[in-house]
């Protein structure tokens, strides 16, 4: 600021600045001699402001720590300060000129007394309690909505995949989730997460393909203060910091260009990472999971997926299998999906009629379960409170069972054995599971409902 600047300031304005009771300021200069005192200060000091001026600070308080900061040149903030019986909370302030040199110190208040101070960390405290409670609500949140039970299904590929996804949660491997678009990666990825010891720590989700190339650097590994045109001048913590001690979830990783799969390689391998424009390279304790619906040996192949990186996270590998290979699991899937639309909207369906079942079975699902639970969403708002029939389904899913129907026909025995197991499957859906309910809804004994599921490998966990 120059002194052409501060002549235009007006004295009595500058007066107010120093001498309010606010901040109560003590100036001296480079040899500890007084220059000002705050007249709210006089009584602190048991002197006046004219006898003050001029002494040394040693004279007025031999205790004094203004002369440490001369020396130092350090900042002093929020220290105790006690003198003839007054207790405060100050800031002892080091003053430089224009080229840096230090010409004083400013003695500040910060808290007239502790018991001030002790307010404040009461409701520091208390906030902090608030915060740490709301956390723990949002963990069970996360936790009831990504576990493996929402990982719904019981057929033989699926149970395979949660095996392997609770085996992988018991350590802290990268672990490789590969499956078609749609199949539910992520949830498993979150369910991983939440059977892992890192369950109480953050889980950051990336999604690779959606981060573009000039900016991938500064997303996963952060930037410093003014790195570049547009950055924040305070700086930002990357994806992998925010993920310190807890999980990075590198979802489709296979989009990720070459020239970024060698810097990602390297932070995974090292454990650092170093922030855009940054000197100081900082050790992260992290965990990785990623997931592609790419075949990444095939990119190999191409040379368009390094080796070393996929080897580095396939260290541990599940694949969730698309839905057309676990017809099974549509029935008690669907009802799943419609038992969640019921939590939101108490009016949806409770009933999917068989002949919009079998549809929903004989459908191929090329969006696996996602498009299915975005069918289920329309059918629910047409069908309203009645069950879902097959004239609410959309017209791909319906002439796909009217095409399977000009195949050739199957016996009597093929048909009954079809119908007795879609009924199964779908008073178990009903039912959530429970196989008592089930076998009431079918009308049946209990004995008799595991009769069958056994003769029509229905599988009933």
């Amino acid at each position: 600021m120059s002194d052409s600047f501060i002549e235009a300031i007006p004295s009595e304005l500058l007066s107010a600045l120093l001498d309010n009771p606010y901040e109560s300021q003590i100036l001296v200069d480079k040899d500890g001699i007084v220059r000002f005192l705050s007249s709210y200060n006089e009584a602190f000091y048991g002197t006046t402001r004219s006898e003050a001026i001029g002494r040394h600070i040693l004279d007025l308080n031999p205790d004094s720590e203004l002369g440490r900061v001369l020396e130092t040149g350090k900042a002093e903030i929020g220290r105790f300060f006690q003198f003839q019986g007054h207790e405060r909370f100050i800031a002892r302030l080091p003053l430089r000129d224009p080229q840096g040199n230090i010409v004083g110190v400013a003695g500040k208040l910060m808290f007239r007394d502790a018991e001030t101070v002790r307010n404040l960390m009461r409701q520091i405290e208390i906030m902090e309690s608030k915060l740490s409670y709301y956390e723990q609500e949002l963990r069970q949140v996360h936790r009831r909505r990504y576990t493996l039970d929402r990982f719904v299904g019981e057929s033989k590929l699926m149970q395979e995949a949660k095996k392997a996804a609770a085996q992988a949660a018991s350590s802290d491997m990268p672990v490789l989730i590969s499956g078609e678009t749609g199949t539910g990666k992520e949830v498993l990825a979150h369910a991983i997460h939440q059977l892992s010891r890192r369950r109480d720590r953050p889980l950051v989700c990336v999604n690779c393909a959606s981060i573009p190339q000039e900016l991938f650097e500064s997303e996963l590994f952060g930037y410093e203060a003014g790195a570049f045109t547009g950055a924040s001048p305070r700086g930002k913590p990357g994806k992998f910091e925010l993920a310190d001690k807890g999980t990075i979830f590198l979802d489709e990783v296979g989009e990720l260009p070459l020239p970024m799969q060698v810097k990602l390689l390297r932070v995974i391998q090292d454990r650092v990472v170093e922030r855009v424009g940054g000197r100081k390279p900082v050790r992260l304790d992290f965990r990785v999971l990623a997931a592609t619906n790419r075949d990444l040996k095939k990119m190999m192949a191409r040379g368009e997926f390094r080796k070393d990186l996929y080897y580095r996270l396939n260290i541990f590998s599940i694949h969730v299998p698309p839905l057309r290979e676990t017809r099974a699991d549509i029935p008690r899937l669907a009802y799943h999906l419609l038992s969640l639309l019921r939590k939101d909207h108490r009016d949806a369906p409770r009933r999917i009629d068989p002949q919009a079942m079998k549809c929903l079975e004989s459908f191929d699902w090329p969006g696996n379960v996602r498009e299915l639970q975005n069918v289920v969403e329309r059918a629910s708002v047409l069908a309203g409170e009645g069950p879902i029939l097959a004239e609410h389904l959309p017209e791909e899913v319906r002439a796909h069972e009217a095409a399977m129907m000009l195949e050739d026909p199957r016996t009597l025995r093929e048909e009954v054995a079809a119908a007795e197991r879609s009924a199964i499957q779908r008073a178990l859906g009903l039912a959530e599971g429970n196989r008592s309910e089930a076998a009431r809804l079918l009308g049946i004994h209990r004995t008799g409902l595991y009769q069958k599921m056994r003769r029509h490998g229905v599988d009933g966990r």
